[in-house]
């Protein structure tokens, strides 16, 4: 380890929780490495055996109200080390994660990070989306939750934490981030489940999301915005 991993380092990790008990197990264990000071799961109301595997895998377990900006503003209170991450419970981190994150936070002007993203589903639309999503990441420096955002902890505490609010909590968050310096993306990859796209296809779910953030962009309430994606959920 070099001597600027040295100073970025320890790291925690948070993983907001609810009904995770199926995917929980292999985002833990691939997120235990020497540099991974704690992970701390802050749970919202699981009706599963969630919040009992997260014990048993040795970590942190914490409630909170159900909402990811709410569980995840829990967790970095409670946390210790250096730099936050924030990690999705059916997401795995690549392998070289640790050393990710140091070489991305010592460039100079960069603020946070995150991960490039691949999605557990086989397809040419799977392959065009994460293309595209390559592309908002580095060009537009806006990777979403599910990529693994990370930042210094005194930096997240300065901005005030996540935003409260039901939805594109990450968002707004990197927006505001992004006052003060650059989003830098990770040459590697996480590997997040292709549930939330398998759902109603990868078509249709792109097009909801595109259309959130466009309401987004408009000066569309969070409130609204979310009312209008759970109507388009269940269409």
């Amino acid at each position: 380890m070099t001597s600027t991993d040295q100073t970025i380092l320890p790291i925690s990790i948070i993983i907001p929780t609810r009904n995770e008990a199926a995917n929980l197990r292999a985002t833990v264990e691939r997120a235990q490495q020497d540099s991974v000071l704690e992970i701390i799961v802050v749970d919202g109301n699981s009706t599963d055996q969630t919040r009992e595997l997260a014990k048993q895998l040795g970590t942190t377990v914490l409630s909170a109200p159900p909402g990811r900006a709410r569980q995840m503003n829990a967790g970095a209170a409670l946390a210790k080390g250096n730099i936050l991450l924030f990690l999705h419970a059916d997401t795995l981190l690549p392998a070289d994660f640790t050393r990710q994150i140091a070489t991305v936070l010592a460039r100079p002007g960069i603020v946070a990070g995150a991960f490039g993203l691949s999605i557990d589903l086989p397809g040419s639309a799977v392959s065009l989306l994460q293309k595209g999503i390559h592309l908002r990441s580095t060009f537009l420096q806006l990777p979403y939750g599910d990529q693994a955002i990370f930042l210094n902890r005194q930096k997240f505490i300065e901005i005030g934490g996540y935003p409260d609010e039901p939805i594109l909590e990450d968002v707004l968050l990197l927006k505001c981030l992004r006052k003060s310096g650059r989003i830098g993306i990770a040459d590697s990859n996480v590997l997040t489940s292709g549930r939330r796209w398998q759902k109603l296809g990868v078509i249709k779910t792109t097009l909801i999301n595109q259309g959130i953030m466009l309401g987004h962009l408009l000066g569309v309430p969070p409130q609204r915005l979310q009312n209008w994606y759970r109507i388009a959920q269940k269409t």
